[in-house]
């Protein structure tokens, strides 16, 4: 199994961190995004796209990092990352969402990059991430429950789309304080050796 990955990708991040929850064996092949390595024909080839991450098992390659944590749940059931029950699926889901739908497609590399063609300076860049980090915080902040997850007792899909994006909240300088329950949720689940090994520091080029 081979985990195409860029270290500081909040999606590759999300699947390090599923991937090692599991502890299901993976190598990590860097492709690296500040370098165009996406958009080579060997990688395109593999993602259409020209994005990571993308998983290769057996000769065939899942994209998409929720696509690929659904996978992973229905390979390796345990620990179950996404409910069976119907109702708390469908929470868990949309929790994951606001980070993936609502927050990153209006941050990431790709959209720094046109904001930047257009013209729009760093400040005005750096603006722009913070505000819609915030604003999607906020709503993650009031569908919080009371257990010391968002997934509630353990880890679920939604906390691993969540400690990327803190990681790349404090990246952009955001005063966290004013989610103090982002900022519990994300201290219980990094606290995990799972989320710790997964953690872009941990797993930098040297």
């Amino acid at each position: 199994m081979i985990l195409y990955d860029y270290f500081r990708s909040s999606a590759a991040y999300r699947v390090r961190i599923a991937l090692n929850l599991k502890g299901v064996a993976y190598q990590q092949q860097d492709v690296m995004l500040l370098e165009n390595q996406q958009r080579s024909p060997e990688h395109l080839a593999r993602n259409p796209q020209g994005l990571v991450p993308a998983l290769e098992v057996d000769g065939r390659v899942i994209t998409q990092s929720l696509a690929i944590i659904e996978w992973l749940d229905s390979r390796y059931p345990e620990p179950r990352l996404i409910p069976a029950d119907p109702d708390a699926r469908a929470a868990a889901i949309a929790r994951a969402l606001v980070v993936a739908a609502d927050i990153h497609p209006l941050n990431n590399l790709r959209v720094m990059r046109r904001l930047k063609e257009m013209g729009v300076d760093e400040a005005g860049r750096n603006d722009w991430t913070r505000h819609w980090i915030a604003e999607g915080f906020a709503a993650l902040e009031a569908m919080a429950g009371d257990g010391p997850f968002l997934g509630g007792e353990a880890p679920g899909i939604a906390d691993l789309f969540l400690v990327p994006q803190m990681y790349n909240a404090r990246r952009f300088e955001m005063r966290l304080e004013v989610f103090p329950r982002l900022v519990a949720i994300d201290a219980a689940a990094t606290a995990l050796p799972a989320f710790a090994a997964a953690h872009p520091d941990a797993v930098a080029p040297k």
